[in-house]
């Protein structure tokens, strides 16, 4: 079965990338890739290999989590880049795959989303939490002005709490705190806080063009035969949350309601893209691109947990404006 999937993703890539932008200029890419550590695996051929790999899915906009370098070259070692040397070193590698513009979210700590596109950008909002809950890697809400008609597509960009126990919890408490289901809790809070800030502040949020995506470290409900979990488990909060509470429709699940493909070097499926049924419509492609390059591969010297070229898998949509 593990075979036959892999084989279906490579299939997938095929059928999403295989034409050429001149074939059809009104179909637009967007490319979502939790890089680790700001592509840490790129450090070391100047991130050739990265942005090539990127050049060939032609994308006309990207959302990376986890932009900003935060170590040194094919070490653990601590070397945190500024927020201006990471605009920098973005706007140069930007250029490489065909973008002008790069953005950089707001973010309480170093895992910040970037974007790049070929088009310019609004910031709506840039979301870091309120006094009563942190959205502690930060989230934004982008607006794009698309087509003849300057259609309006809202991009929304996470990437939640990613450990089992809650956020701030002493060391001496974090088993307890697991046992709790804490972090969940704690992931659900800060999605409910992104989505009221973003989608249900429109009322006819169904009918206009919303994607959000990212890394969410929690899985869904509608994955569970892979899981087997309890239809009770904590597990469920944040995409039970999201598909009770708003209009967002999972798109990979949408369009392989019978497969599952993890995201992840353990194979979990915790990145998604979710869209609107108004943006549904113009999807005409979208999969987790599993390839030679993309595939997670452990650090051969153990080197802390880090893998190559990512411990996350990318995701690609396709759609028309």
């Amino acid at each position: 079965m593990k075979l036959r999937m892999f084989f279906l993703v490579l299939f997938l890539v095929g059928a999403v990338t295989g034409h050429a932008r001149k074939e059809d200029n009104r179909t637009l890419n967007l490319l979502y890739w939790n890089i680790q550590n700001g592509m840490w695996d790129g450090q070391t051929d100047d991130y050739k290999r990265f942005t090539d790999w990127v050049s060939a899915q032609q994308p006309d906009i990207c959302v990376w989590c986890e932009a900003q370098k935060l170590y040194v070259t094919n070490s653990d070692k601590s070397e945190k880049e500024t927020e201006e040397e990471c605009l920098a070193r973005w706007r140069r590698l930007a250029q490489r795959y065909g973008h002008s513009y790069v953005y950089l979210s707001a973010h309480p700590d170093n895992y910040p989303q970037l974007i790049t596109s070929r088009y310019p950008m609004e910031a709506e909002k840039l979301i870091t939490g309120n006094a009563d809950t942190i959205v502690c890697h930060g989230a934004s809400w982008y607006k794009v002005r698309l087509g003849k008609k300057h259609k309006t597509l809202n991009l929304v960009t996470l990437h939640t709490w990613p450990m089992a126990y809650g956020y701030r919890v002493p060391a001496d408490k974090r088993e307890e705190s697991k046992a709790k289901g804490e972090g969940e809790i704690f992931r659900s809070k800060e999605m409910e806080l992104i989505c009221k800030n973003t989608i249900l502040s429109h009322s006819n949020a169904k009918r206009e063009f919303w994607a959000m995506m990212g890394d969410f470290n929690s899985v869904s409900r509608v994955d569970n035969a892979a899981y087997q979990y309890p239809d009770s488990s904590t597990k469920f909060l944040v995409h039970d949350y999201i598909c009770s509470k708003t209009p967002y429709i999972d798109l990979i699940k949408s369009l392989y309601p019978q497969e599952f493909i993890g995201s992840t070097g353990s194979n979990r499926r915790i990145d998604f893209i979710y869209v609107t049924p108004a943006l549904q419509k113009k999807v005409n492609g979208a999969a987790i691109l599993k390839d030679s390059y993309t595939t997670p591969v452990r650090n051969p010297q153990n080197i802390s947990n880090f893998w190559h070229p990512s411990d996350h898998l990318p995701i690609l949509m396709k759609f028309k404006m």
